[in-house]
């Protein structure tokens, strides 16, 4: 029989090779094309076959992940992946997350895991000081922002029912007093899933118009009477752009509704000075959802929810049972869906304490410079920039849909960059998110000179 002391020295070599390939990995995709190639993807049929009857060597199970799947990622841990807002991940939440995933640490409960818990404490009171929201706030760590959409949401129907007289976690919504429900007309499908998983209704809501940028037209919000939610866009999944924030907030305070915000890249603005004035007024909100693997580029996967009232977010979360251990000290169960969870905490703390304030906003703030200089490169070339760019997306057409996406599929199968397809408001257009920490002036170039490049060619 073995035993774990006669396998720590296979152990301790399975975890140095590990190592050794995810540090090859990251190094390669600097120059590797960022899209995999058909081969690589075909070559994924390797993993395939009828279920093992017996053990592997992990070693070899190792190799055949590494040797097949790394060729087939997209390169979207690298400095030239713009196809969506999927920021890289800075050296030191890579070894965080190595870290925490060897400490192997359930994060639900204090006493479950100490470590997990504190450290979570800290990394949220440091986002509410850098995002300056209210301090007294509650918050959560999900898997992304539809969860922390899902939570914060969770808690402003507890809040307004409550309001009613009506215990929606005991009752549920058979019979309860109804909702209105206010969106944007470019609201991400991420939000419209939350409601839609909360009972709110997925087109039972009331729509606003927006402008130009995709921002709500505060003049046209409706003039509603009774329980309303009013759900608050801060950056637009297309152009970045941030809705009136302040204008928003004044129409909830008359009417006594509840304002979420769907942050989840466009709230770090807030934390960038050339950039917060796009923001102004979004702390007087009620909920803010938003992404750390993002703008702040941690390891997928990574959100967070933060709610003013955190006995809402409390009351709509917590859960008890007579084998689960509760103290004095914050139970993180408490504020989220999930009752066992990783310690994202772990990897959002890493990257605040190594940036601190200065090196978040020199982050953001260098994103949203490299996306001007792809906008004003494109335009200099003569193609038409269709957003007005303050944030990290551009919007590019290269001519007609049809020689629009011919130039993006170009631009894909060249590899220097990936950069993704969209269509809005009634253009078809090519999109570039500007997200990673890893990317440098010289990326900027290399990428737009291929863009260029491969928009100037032909087909044959």
């Amino acid at each position: 029989m073995t035993t774990f002391k006669s396998s720590v020295a296979a152990y301790d070599a399975l975890l140095g090779d590990a190592a050794t390939r995810a540090v090859r990995f990251l190094h390669d995709l600097q120059e590797r094309a960022v899209r995999p190639s058909p081969a690589a993807i075909a070559d994924l049929a390797a993993f395939g076959g009828s279920l093992p009857e017996g053990p592997s060597d992990p070693a070899t199970v190792l190799a055949l992940l590494d040797d097949i799947g790394s060729p087939a990622t997209q390169g979207s841990a690298g400095p030239r992946f713009f196809g969506w807002v999927i920021g890289g991940s800075l050296p030191v939440t890579v070894g965080a997350n190595w870290l925490a995933t060897a400490w192997d640490q359930n994060a639900g409960l204090w006493a479950v895991s100490p470590v997990a818990s504190a450290v979570e404490e800290v990394a949220l009171s440091w986002l509410l000081d850098l995002l300056d929201l209210p301090r007294a706030s509650a918050g959560a760590f999900t898997t992304g922002a539809t969860m922390a959409n899902f939570t914060c949401l969770a808690a402003a129907r507890h809040a307004l029912l409550a309001r009613e007289g009506w215990d929606v976690e005991a009752e549920g919504l058979f019979g309860a007093p109804p909702v209105n429900v206010v969106v944007g007309a470019e609201a991400h499908p991420s939000l419209t899933k939350a409601l839609g998983m909360l009972g709110f209704g997925r087109s039972r809501v009331i729509t606003v118009p927006v402008d130009s940028e995709g921002r709500m037209l505060a003049a046209d919000l409706p003039d509603v009477r009774g329980p309303t939610l009013i759900c608050a866009q801060a950056g637009n999944v297309n152009t970045g752009a941030i809705d009136p924030m302040g204008d928003i907030c004044a129409w909830a305070r008359a009417r006594g509704a509840w304002v979420h915000v769907d942050g989840a890249f466009g709230l770090w603005a807030a934390a960038a000075p050339t950039r917060k004035h796009l923001v102004a007024g979004i702390a007087d909100a009620d909920s803010w959802a938003t992404d750390a693997h993002k703008w702040l580029n941690v390891p997928y996967d990574s959100g967070v929810a933060i709610v003013r009232d955190a006995g809402a977010l409390r009351a709509s979360m917590s859960v008890s049972a007579s084998y689960l251990p509760q103290g004095e000290r914050r139970e993180p169960v408490d504020y989220t869906p999930e009752l066992s969870r990783r310690a994202r905490g772990i990897e959002i703390y890493a990257a605040i304490r190594t940036l601190g304030r200065s090196g978040v906003a020199d982050m953001i703030e260098r994103c949203c410079r490299h996306a001007r200089r792809f906008a004003d490169g494109l335009q200099a070339a003569g193609y038409a920039v269709l957003n007005d760019v303050q944030l990290n997306q551009v919007l590019v057409s290269f001519g007609d849909a049809a020689e629009t996406e011919r130039v993006i599929a170009t631009i894909q199968e060249d590899g220097t960059c990936f950069c993704g397809g969209t269509v809005w408001q009634e253009h078809t257009a090519m999109r570039i998110s500007v997200s990673s920490w890893a990317t440098t002036e010289e990326d900027v170039e290399r990428s737009l000179e291929a863009m260029i490049r491969c928009a100037g060619a032909r087909a044959s």
